[in-house]
């Protein structure tokens, strides 16, 4: 598995305000104003902010108040790319939350929580460009 970070999410309880915030600081949303998530490109990574028990509940983990309400992903090229990396997840001793599978999004995913309870979302997303830095791109 590469050393990076490809998406950041936040849990957030008003969407929003959360949006709004992040637009007063000049962050330009790349989804809609009716989508359920809003993503940012913040340089060569991902910001997203999810209602916190929706990111909570796919990321399988209990939201008890010690979760600091955010998972980090690694995106990767394929989804086979996703089951070597939930393998080598498994292998180096992580809770494994969520198997691999195709996902609600269109995508391919699994999830692993490691030693701290942090979670890890291991996706292939179709619709994203993976630069060959490991980098994310929203730009088509």
């Amino acid at each position: 598995m590469e050393q990076r970070v490809s998406l950041v999410t936040l849990g957030v309880s008003d969407l929003a305000r959360a949006r709004q915030f992040y637009t007063a600081l000049g962050w330009i949303p790349a989804t809609a104003d009716t989508d359920d998530v809003v993503f940012f490109q913040a340089g060569g990574l991902v910001l997203g902010l999810w209602d916190r028990a929706m990111l909570a509940h796919d990321s399988a983990v209990q939201d008890s108040g010690g979760w600091g309400g955010v998972t980090l992903a690694y995106n990767v090229r394929s989804p086979a790319e996703v089951d070597a990396a939930i393998e080598e997840a498994r292998a180096a001793g992580a809770v494994i939350g969520r198997e691999p599978a195709k996902t609600f999004w269109g995508g391919y995913s699994g999830l692993f929580i490691d030693p701290d309870g942090h979670p890890w979302e291991v996706a292939h997303n179709p619709g994203w460009t993976l630069l060959p830095d490991g980098s994310v791109s929203l730009a088509g």
